[in-house]
């Protein structure tokens, strides 16, 4: 089996004698729905190892789906790139992305964190996050905990309606029944301090502030205010306790980043190059380092305090593809529990 700590410029060397005449593809065209400055780092480096020139378009995921779908064999997209593994298997059933066949990516990737035509470079947990002056830890340990009828008027979200969230309500249905995920979606409802608003940052400080005393968000968000040198992110910090849930049973919920090439791509070359970049050393460290997030390749040295702080975890081993299979579900399940 290929080491882990397989470098960037072998890599390099790899995609470069692996696809005939495509190698020579000089440019490299990106539609991309992650919108974070720390990124462009991949996209330099990228550059500096392969002579590629990467051009990139940003926006929100539907605008970039609308975009490619009317764009047709014409597109000059060659890479898709997005947050949400609902999201990617939704562009995945659109027919947008083609298979590649590397075996870099087979042997660095895990099973459970790649489909068919699209793979993930990035996790996040959803964790629960509660205020110890409010909250109990018995009573923060699981999700199903959320519903718990001592947790009345002590439960903060975001929108039920948001990936996030119908992510989390897709992978319960599959680990426990629709019928218990509709029961817990009923309960949370009935213990919310407040309508859902705003994202997953307020979460966290509206528990801070007293305002509900428990709330679920993802991990980056809370590692990004461990990370800050700011005091009122620091006084935040001080007041809210994270736990990993459900560590006794199925494992804290995930999610990712991702990317495929595209079905039009007319620079294929670079794209398979480029995908098989993002899951070298180097390129792991960047999601890692720069935004919070945990590489999928193991092995990968993280130097991020607030992950190292958060420590180790036992972490759902759901495919990550077959989550997407009961997202429509989680969302009527939410709209009839009043979840919106």
């Amino acid at each position: 089996m290929m080491k882990k700590s397989l470098s960037t410029a072998v890599l390099v060397a790899l995609g470069m004698t692996a696809f005939g005449a495509n190698a020579a593809d000089t440019e490299l065209n990106i539609y991309s729905a992650r919108h974070y400055q720390t990124d462009e780092a991949l996209y330099g480096t990228f550059t500096k190892l392969t002579g590629i020139k990467v051009n990139r378009i940003e926006a929100k995921e539907d605008e970039l789906l609308e975009r490619i779908r009317n764009e047709g064999a014409n597109s000059p997209a060659d890479i898709f790139v997005t947050v949400d593994a609902s999201r990617l298997a939704y562009a995945d059933q659109m027919g947008i992305f083609a298979p590649v066949s590397s075996k870099i990516l087979e042997e660095r990737i895990p099973a459970h964190l790649r489909a068919k035509n699209w793979f993930s470079y990035s996790t996040r947990a959803r964790v629960i996050v509660y205020n110890k002056d409010m909250v109990t830890a018995e009573q923060a340990q699981t999700y199903e905990g959320l519903a718990d009828p001592a947790l009345k008027g002590k439960v903060c979200t975001r929108s039920g309606s948001h990936p996030y969230n119908l992510s989390l309500g897709a992978a319960l249905i599959q680990h426990d029944g629709a019928a218990k995920t509709e029961q817990w979606a009923k309960g949370v409802v009935a213990n919310f301090a407040r309508a859902p608003k705003g994202g997953d940052t307020d979460q966290i400080k509206a528990v801070a502030a007293g305002e509900c005393g428990i709330a679920i968000a993802n991990s980056y968000y809370l590692a990004r205010l461990m990370n800050s040198d700011k005091p009122e992110d620091k006084a935040v910090v001080a007041r809210v306790t994270a736990v990993w849930p459900n560590q006794q049973s199925w494992g804290t919920h995930i999610n990712v980043s991702g990317a495929g090439m595209l079905k039009h791509a007319p620079n294929k070359g670079a794209a398979v190059k480029f995908l098989e970049y993002l899951a070298s050393d180097e390129a792991q460290s960047y999601f890692a380092n720069g935004n919070n997030e945990w590489p999928v390749v193991a092995g990968v040295k993280v130097a991020n305090p607030a992950l190292e702080k958060l420590g180790p975890f036992k972490a759902d081993t759901l495919p990550i593809g077959d989550l997407a299979n009961t997202v429509a579900e989680a969302q009527k399940i939410f709209d009839r529990a009043g979840y919106r």
